[in-house]
Parts: C-alpha cells; sequence; structure tokens
C-alpha cells in the first residue's frame, strides 16, 4: 500500500493497523520516503537472511573456542 506521509500523518492509526496485513510505503512530493512493516515480519525477513551463514556440522565447542578467541583479543 502506498500512502502520503499527510495521509499518514492524518490518519496514522488506520496504517498501523493495515501493518498487519501489508507494508505501507510513504511517499512525500512523490518520492518514497519510508516503509512500515510489522515487527513480525521485519523479525522473520533478519532470521531468513541468517540462513546458511553458519555451517550445519559445525560443533559447540568450536564456536565456544572461537568466542573465548574473541573475548581474550587472540582473533
Amino acid at each position: 500500500m502506498q500512502v502520503t506521509a499527510t495521509e499518514l500523518k492524518n490518519n496514522l492509526g488506520k496504517y498501523l493497523a493495515a501493518v498487519d496485513t501489508e507494508d505501507v510505503i510513504v511517499t512525500k512530493n512523490g518520492k518514497n520516503i519510508a516503509k512500515l512493516i510489522s515487527l513480525r515480519e521485519a523479525r522473520v525477513a533478519k532470521a531468513k537472511s541468517l540462513f546458511g551463514i553458519i555451517k550445519a556440522d559445525v560443533e559447540r565447542d568450536e564456536i565456544r573456542a572461537e568466542r573465548l578467541k574473541r573475548y581474550e583479543g587472540n582473533g
């Protein structure tokens, strides 16, 4: 959904409710300036972006050793 900044200002409650079902793009002078998304969707997107970063076969001891190296300033 696309809405002007003035419309958002005048009907904020309406658009905050709408964010539960769809993203709200805010425009000013015909240009996109902001995007409102639900926190739930933001968290899901953030979690999905992390998939594949950590190897599946990494052992807990390896992770602990890496953290200790960083903490001690050796990594």
